[in-house]
């Protein structure tokens, strides 16, 4: 079990410990499921890793973070968040298909009425990069994917509307921006519910 718990930040093992205790799981089960074959231990690592961690709620209508000097345009709530990455789509509108791109202001019209992820879901999401999965680094052409999270607006120091992003880049996950005059193409998908 050893290099099964190596993989797992120190936090998130005496967390899972916890839970076990309260679940009544005891160091004789621990000691059979170290007997056991590697297909069980191989599931019981998946439900560790995204099992219980993925069970954490984010309050999306809660104020979210404003960067130093910015204020907040508009922040569409959107209630309570049980993380899980499969119920993350990325949308492209039209307008950012086939190699074209569309200008941010166009883009926050169209995505008006669609299901899009506030900010509270990226910096949940940089608090806990582990969460994020590898496949969300790029796009289906290997291009750095720029994940938008339309539900907050915000304007900057210097009076311009922009939006904010999670990518990959330098070894780890980040945030970035882009103004609502820019052009948004095919790596600057919006982060939605999946319906």
């Amino acid at each position: 079990m050893g290099s099964l718990i190596s993989e797992i930040p120190q936090s998130e093992v005496n967390a899972t410990l916890e839970v076990l205790d309260r679940l009544g799981v005891g160091r004789d089960d621990l000691k059979r499921f170290r007997k056991a074959g590697p297909k069980l231990k191989g599931e019981v690592a998946k439900l560790l890793k995204y099992g219980f961690t993925n069970g954490a709620v984010i309050d999306c209508d809660a104020d979210p973070f404003v960067p130093e000097g910015w204020k907040v345009e508009e922040h569409k709530q959107g209630g309570q968040l049980t993380f899980d990455p499969s119920q993350v789509e990325f949308y492209l509108d039209d307008g950012q298909k086939g190699g074209s791109s569309i200008v941010g202001n166009k883009l926050r019209q169209r995505l008006a009425d669609k299901p899009v992820l506030n900010a509270n879901v990226l910096d949940y999401l940089l608090a806990n990069p582990d969460l994020i999965p590898d496949e969300w680094k790029t796009n289906e052409a290997g291009n750095t994917r720029y994940i938008f999270f339309w539900g907050t607006v915000y304007r900057n120091r210097g009076g311009g509307l922009c939006v904010r992003c999670l990518y990959w880049g330098g070894g780890r996950w980040g945030w970035g921006y882009d103004w609502l005059g820019s052009g948004f193409n095919g790596s600057s998908p919006a982060a939605v519910r999946a319906s």
